[in-house]
């Protein structure tokens, strides 16, 4: 067995010389160190919210003020015609896919893909009249695509690719693009049963 006499009295020895060499901390030290910290969280809070104001009104400014203007013309403006604007479709709610109508040629294949011209249409009575609204798009070759006259009269699925030389020419193709939601093109489909005017 241990003697726990002995024990004790070499803790009790340890404590009264850890008492007598431990210097407290004087009572003025403890508040100086408290008032430190205080400032210390003082200042943080009044950088913080000077920062955030100073943002705020960087923020306002570049809403409310105007941004440079235009750069001044080199030469004399010309009037030019104007054309409608091209804005992708976008599918109605509950739906996948938005389509917009129109001929496909001008076929180029270029390093990331096939650029083509879109020329829109709109349907009036089963006839596609122009829309006035040209626009080129660079599309993946493998891209689907729906034919049947494209094709030669007969109903299939292709890709892009294979059809690079038929749509290179001019206006000839009238087909369907296939919009999703984010305005990229999923697919194609030949509308072969408009006739153009």
């Amino acid at each position: 067995m241990v003697d726990e006499t002995g024990l004790d009295e070499h803790l009790a020895d340890l404590a009264a010389e850890g008492r007598r060499s431990a210097v407290p901390m004087a009572a003025e030290e403890i508040r100086l160190r408290g008032d430190r910290r205080r400032r210390r969280k003082r200042a943080a809070q009044v950088s913080g919210g000077v920062l955030l104001a100073a943002a705020v009104a960087v923020g306002g400014a570049s809403l409310v003020l105007p941004g440079p203007g235009p750069a001044p013309s080199v030469t004399d403006p010309t009037p030019s015609r104007s054309a409608p604007a091209f804005v992708p479709p976008t599918p109605a709610p509950g739906e996948e896919y938005a389509g917009e109508t129109g001929y496909v040629y001008n076929a180029t294949v270029l390093a990331d893909g096939v650029r083509v011209t879109v020329r829109q249409l709109r349907t009036e009575r089963g006839t596609a009249v122009p829309t006035g609204v040209v626009h080129e798009v660079t599309l993946s070759p493998q891209t689907p695509v729906e034919v049947e006259q494209a094709a030669g009269g007969k109903p299939g699925d292709m890709r892009l690719g294979e059809l690079v030389d038929r749509l290179r020419g001019g206006p000839r193709w009238v087909f369907v693009l296939d919009y999703d939601g984010e305005g990229r093109v999923q697919s194609l489909r030949e509308a072969y049963w408009l006739t153009a005017e």
